[in-house]
């Protein structure tokens, strides 16, 4: 038996070594044919077009400007478009100009990252998934620094130890968190903790057992990154307690398109539109937002319940979303509110912006939300928010009854969503101009300048 293992092992550690030469060797060829360095970054579903997108590309251009010299590489799962309808769709939503090349690496395994693949142990499976992804990236292009902005933490050993490559992180949210072994723990239902778990004694001992061990793994993996971005204090105190390295962490707010927003002046008009802008993610929580605007139905008179009207604007990035969007719709139809509710998906940016224009009050209702960019860019419109009282929300974004409003529970979110609409024009003006003010320290600019100010000591090496 000791000598199966030791054979085994010997066969393991050749193997291994015969692809690290061989990836080193390739790095090697191709630094010979162009010997600018290369910057990597892994952003399977660049072409959502979402926020964690945003960070993405507003991350690359500010490295651009500063390190022309470099070759910007994007890993991209997106095999059903090109580079540049990639760039072309980043305008039209973002609004945000690429002038500069980029390579793309098209993946031809992100499906295997679908939660919907592993409705049991999905964190598990989806980074065991991340692994083989990361494996199909390296061998396609090996870079000298490897950006994960996606938050695949399994990818980090891949790159370091396989390619040779500085490892940098932007982290939107932990994988796992104190919070979710809390929810585990008193036996709490939610979207990743089902009642047919929460309701069994040995299956929640059984889940926590699970969690705590994916959580050690997780701080092993984590604590290979060289530097780690988060993008909230939320984000920053849960990725603290569980990879431990403060000296390379560092708290980098998302970029929020404040200026343009902020030029809207929106919210300064009679309208009772509430406005809300995430994508259809079942951590979103739209339910709640369903429920909370049919109880404010139920609070006004006839007149304003009239004019109430609910936008829901937000991305769909593949099947499972569409199939999110018409349960929505359905729990419309039972609440009796289809009417007075509408659904704008895949919207373009301008689009948007005249969404946001008509608005009075913007809301969302995510539960931990790691940061919340809509809420900064309706803040700035000039848009009353109503956010979760949670998260990022609660600890970087709003200050409740000066700048937006925090709430939990559906009849919370209506007597909130009630008050605003009751508010007198120097009351709503007054919680507007504080919102303005504050979201400035979200900017775009902001956002490029702290970057910079950690990765420059290091990119400057190359």
């Amino acid at each position: 038996m000791a000598a199966i293992i030791a054979a085994v092992s010997i066969s393991l550690f050749m193997a291994i070594a015969t692809i690290v030469c061989m990836l080193r060797i390739r790095k090697a060829l191709r630094t010979a044919r162009d010997s600018r360095p290369s910057i990597a970054f892994f952003h399977p579903y660049c072409n959502a077009g979402g926020g964690g997108e945003r960070v993405l590309w507003l991350a690359l251009i500010a490295l651009q400007h500063s390190f022309p010299d470099f070759n910007y590489i994007v890993y991209s799962g997106d095999r059903d478009v090109n580079g540049e309808q990639i760039i072309s769709r980043v305008n039209s939503v973002f609004d945000i100009k690429i002038e500069r090349p980029v390579q793309f690496v098209f993946l031809k395994r992100r499906h295997l990252l679908e939660a919907s693949n592993y409705p049991f142990f999905t964190l598990l499976f989806q980074s065991l998934a991340s692994i083989i992804v990361a494996i199909e990236a390296l061998f396609k292009h090996t870079p000298d620094i490897f950006f994960d902005t996606m938050g695949y933490s399994f990818s980090f050993p891949v790159f370091k130890f396989l390619g040779g490559c500085k490892v940098l992180c932007y982290v939107h949210y932990p994988t796992i968190s104190s919070d979710m072994l809390s929810a585990v723990s008193s036996a709490t239902v939610s979207f990743n903790n089902r009642s047919f778990i929460s309701n069994s004694v040995v299956l929640t001992n059984l889940k926590l057992l699970y969690y705590r061990l994916f959580a050690l793994t997780y701080g092993f993996v984590g604590r290979m990154a060289d530097i780690i971005f988060v993008n909230s204090s939320w984000t920053k105190n849960h990725i603290l307690s569980i990879w431990k390295v403060p000296s390379k962490t560092f708290l980098l707010y998302p970029p929020c398109n404040v200026s343009l927003f902020e030029s809207l002046n929106a919210g300064e008009n009679d309208s009772k539109t509430i406005v809300s802008i995430s994508q259809f993610r079942p951590e979103k929580n739209h339910a709640l937002q369903l429920s909370a605007f049919k109880l404010l139905l139920q609070r006004v008179d006839s007149e304003i319940k009239s004019l109430c009207k609910l936008v829901i604007v937000g991305s769909c990035r593949n099947s499972e979303d569409e199939k999110r969007v018409q349960e929505l719709k359905e729990q419309c139809n039972r609440l009796a509110i289809s009417n007075q509710v509408e659904f704008k998906i895949n919207v373009n940016f301008h689009e948007l912006l005249e969404i946001v224009k008509k608005g009075k009050i913007g809301i969302h209702t995510m539960r931990d939300e790691h940061f919340g960019i809509s809420n900064v860019e309706l803040m700035a419109a000039g848009l009353v928010v109503v956010a979760h009282n949670s998260g990022g929300p609660k600890l970087d974004v709003i200050k409740h009854s000066l700048t937006g409003f925090l709430a939990t529970e559906a009849e919370e979110y209506a007597e909130i969503l009630h008050r605003i609409l009751c508010m007198s024009n120097d009351q709503l003006n007054y919680i507007r101009k504080a919102a303005k003010a504050d979201s400035q320290r979200f900017s775009d600019d902001k956002f490029k300048e702290c970057l910079l100010i950690v990765l420059k000591p290091i990119l400057s090496k190359y």
